[in-house]
């Protein structure tokens, strides 16, 4: 019988993969047709507790559970999301995949809980020259950053950003390239940026884009993270524990910074965390490290995990959207869930 674990486990086994097996999901070049948006239907389905053993479990750390949901389409380019950024009333989302596809819409909401996507519509992201950048085997996609009209996207394997004029032209905008340190270029192929965050004005590095990479590690063993633009572009590291790789990173309203963390393995099986780390202890050179407020293993409703963003609501929460990775696997699910923060 194929239990949920022994399901979780041979997924966590396919998304661990080494890089090889991976590449093999790169697609063919889009045809010219495929460059203009097209409306999609999503289905959700609710989740209606995070604890599988337990539905009036509803704190998990500094956590508690709001709703979710497990997306699914007939679009045959739906899944492997890997970011997403919301809009400041926690509606509206861009959201990207690991074919180098954008994903826009709406959250619906009965309530504080989630029950649906609306006008969701896919594209492919474009290049400076018009052409997907798919086409050109700029795919992997993994990271997003949102800076008013600008959203930054970070591509793995070949360790580039991209800059798009997104609130001009929508999902038709053409990303231009951003430098980037030389040492970017040296990451790991299957372990490069997986976090961007334009911290907040207001507070200390404003409009700088902090650059995390999934496992490019420094002499040390940590993670290598970089400081780019603002007045002292430079590198620094996030402390590496208990095997957990980093997947996406949030600023929230305080200007602490949150890390998302995913882990899996055949023998300890997969796993979700999320970091605290103070704003005052991100400078250029620093090793930073904070309070672990969330961890789950596989008797929760976790999957490949990959998507973080924080919103305010009316009533003054902070809310947590998470979002995972289905790899394109049919042994994987596209999760979508919220949290709100317990401060």
């Amino acid at each position: 019988m194929l239990t949920r674990r022994r399901f979780l486990i041979a997924a966590a086994a396919s998304a661990a993969l080494p890089a090889i097996a991976r590449a093999q999901t790169v697609p063919v070049p889009a045809p010219p047709s495929a460059r203009a948006p097209v409306s999609i239907e999503v289905e959700a389905r609710p989740i209606p507790s995070f604890d599988t053993r337990d539905r009036t479990h509803l704190r998990f750390g500094s956590l508690q559970y709001r709703s979710g949901l497990v997306l699914t389409s007939k679009y045959r380019d739906f899944g492997g999301i890997s970011g997403l950024r919301l809009d400041a009333k926690g509606e509206g989302f861009i959201a990207i995949s690991d074919k180098g596809n954008w994903f826009t819409g709406k959250i619906v909401y009965s309530g504080s809980a989630m029950v649906g996507l609306a006008d969701v519509e896919a594209a492919p992201m474009l290049g400076a020259d018009g052409r997907p950048i798919a086409a050109r085997g700029w795919y992997d996609t993994e990271s997003i950053a949102v800076d008013g009209p600008l959203v930054y996207i970070g591509i793995e394997r070949v360790h580039q950003i991209l800059k798009f004029g997104f609130g001009r032209d929508g999902v038709r905008a053409k990303g231009e390239v951003v430098p980037t340190p030389p040492g970017m270029r040296k990451l790991p192929s299957n372990g490069g940026l997986e976090a961007l965050v334009v911290m907040r004005k207001g507070f200390p590095l404003a409009g700088t884009l902090v650059a995390i990479s999934e496992r490019g590690l420094d002499a040390n063993g940590n993670i290598i993270a970089w400081l780019i633009g603002g007045k002292a572009p430079a590198q620094f590291s996030v402390r590496r524990t208990g095997d957990y790789d980093i997947s996406d990173a949030v600023q929230l309203p305080s200007g602490d910074l949150l890390i998302l963390e995913r882990k899996f393995s055949l023998l300890g099986g997969a796993g979700v965390r999320i970091r605290r780390i103070a704003l005052g202890t991100i400078a250029p050179g620093a090793t930073v490290d904070g309070p672990t407020i969330f961890e789950a293993d596989l008797g929760y409703e976790i999957d490949n995990f990959e998507g973080i963003d924080a919103h305010v609501t009316p009533e003054g929460d902070t809310v947590l959207t998470l979002i995972s990775d289905d790899n394109f696997s049919m042994l994987q699910r596209t999760l979508l869930m919220q949290f709100t923060l317990v401060e």
